[in-house]
C-alpha cells in the first residue's frame, strides 16, 4: 500500500494570548516529505492532550523550546511505524514518542520507543497509565516526595490524570491522602471511588488556608503541586516541619497573558525547613521499565484505578485541549486520530 503524499496537521499560526483559539492553531493539509537516514514515519493512532502543551505554545522559557510558528503543535503520540530508515524500527511496529497534532509524524528514531503490548493492553494505555501520565505521579511522589507511612499527602488537581494517581499511590504507601478539585462531583469521585481520605472543592471554599487546615489537621508533609498560584500559597501556611513540595505543574498560570505574582508565603519554606523541588518525569527515563511493571501490578491487583477520555477526530483537538483549562475533562484526555 503506497503512502499518502499529504496529511492534515494542526499548525501553530500565532502565539495565543490566553485561551488558544482556532486563529492561533489552524488545521492545514501539507505535503508529506521523504524520510532522511535514521528517521521513521508513524501513522498516529492517538495523541496526548496535556497542559504543558499550552506552555510550549508561548515564548516563556521551559524545559523544551517553544513550538515554532508554522510548526505542528508538539505532543506525545502513539501509532504504527509505516516507513523506516532506521535499524531500530521496522514497519508494522507500534511506537510511542514525540510527534505532533497530525496524522503522520516523521522524526529521528531516537524520539520514539517501541511498544510491546501485553495481554489486555490497549495502545492508548501507553499515553496514560503506562506512559508519562502514570509515571509522573509514580516517580514524583515516591522519588521526590518520599512519603512515609502515616504522613499526609496533599495533591492539587486531584481529579486529573496525574493527581488522581498521586492520591492512590499515597494510600498504597500507607499515607493519608487529601485532594483539591474543582467540583463537588470530582471531590466525591476521588473519595468514594479512589479512596482519598478527604477532598476540598476550591471553587466553593473561600478560605483555602482554613480548608486545608481542616482537611489536614496534622499538617501537610508532602504537597504534590499541579497548579501553582493561590493554592500553593495557601498550602505553604499548612506545611509541617521538613515538608516536601513536588512542583510538577502550574496549570493556573498557563493561559495568563500577564506574569503571575509569586507566592506571598514563600517564607514558610524557610520557617518550616521545607524543600520544594521542580520535577520532570524524563529525569527517570532509565527507570521507566521498573515503574511500568509496578503500575501494571497495582492495576492488576485492583489497587490503582484510572480514567480516560478519548475524543475522536483531529478537527476536535483544540476544543478538547481547552477542556483542560475549564476543568471539564474527565481523566486522561486523548485524541483518536485513526484506528
Amino acid at each position: 500500500m503506497s503512502q499518502p503524499t499529504t496529511q492534515r496537521r494542526l499548525i501553530l499560526e500565532r502565539r495565543p494570548q490566553g485561551i488558544a483559539t482556532h486563529e492561533d492553531v489552524v488545521l492545514r493539509e501539507q505535503p508529506l516529505g521523504d524520510l532522511a537516514d535514521g528517521q521513521i514515519m508513524v501513522r498516529n493512532h492517538f495523541f496526548s492532550i496535556d497542559p504543558a502543551i499550552r506552555d510550549w505554545m508561548s515564548e516563556r522559557p521551559s524545559y523544551l523550546p517553544p513550538i515554532r510558528i508554522g510548526d505542528p503543535v508538539r505532543s506525545t503520540v502513539i501509532g504504527e511505524v509505516v516507513e523506516s530508515r532506521s535499524p531500530s524500527f521496522r514497519p508494522g511496529q507500534i511506537a510511542v514518542g514525540v510527534g505532533g497534532w497530525e496524522e503522520y509524524s516523521v522524526a529521528d528514531a531516537g524520539y520514539f520507543s517501541p511498544v510491546e503490548l501485553q495481554p489486555g493492553d490497549e495502545e492508548h494505555y501507553y499515553l496514560s497509565i503506562y506512559g508519562a501520565v502514570g509515571l509522573t505521579p509514580y516517580f514524583g511522589l515516591l522519588e521526590v516526595g518520599k512519603p512515609k507511612p502515616g504522613e499526609t499527602v496533599l495533591v492539587s488537581a486531584a481529579a486529573g490524570a496525574v493527581g488522581s494517581l498521586v492520591g492512590q499511590i499515597a494510600k498504597i504507601k500507607g499515607c493519608r491522602a487529601v485532594g483539591i478539585a474543582g467540583s463537588d462531583e470530582k471531590c466525591s469521585w476521588i473519595v468514594e471511588e479512589l479512596g482519598f481520605d478527604a477532598a476540598i472543592n476550591y471553587r466553593t471554599d473561600p478560605d483555602m488556608v482554613a480548608s486545608i487546615g481542616r482537611a489536614c489537621p496534622e499538617g501537610v508533609d508532602v504537597y504534590f503541586d499541579n497548579v501553582g498560584g493561590e493554592i500553593l500559597d495557601a498550602t505553604l501556611l499548612n506545611l509541617n516541619k521538613d515538608a516536601r513540595i513536588v512542583f510538577c505543574g502550574a496549570i493556573s498560570s498557563y493561559n495568563t497573558a500577564e506574569p503571575v505574582p509569586g507566592p506571598y508565603n514563600f517564607w514558610q519554606i524557610l520557617a518550616r525547613s521545607a524543600t520544594i523541588e521542580g520535577y520532570l518525569v524524563s529525569d527517570y527515563l532509565d527507570q521507566f521499565p521498573q515503574g511500568i511493571a509496578q503500575m501494571r501490578e497495582w492495576v492488576g491487583e485492583g489497587r490503582l484505578h484510572f480514567k480516560e477520555q478519548i475524543i475522536d477526530g483531529l478537527e476536535s483537538t483544540l476544543d478538547a485541549f481547552n477542556l483542560l483549562f475549564e476543568g471539564r475533562n474527565e481523566g486522561k484526555l486523548m485524541i483518536r486520530v485513526a484506528s
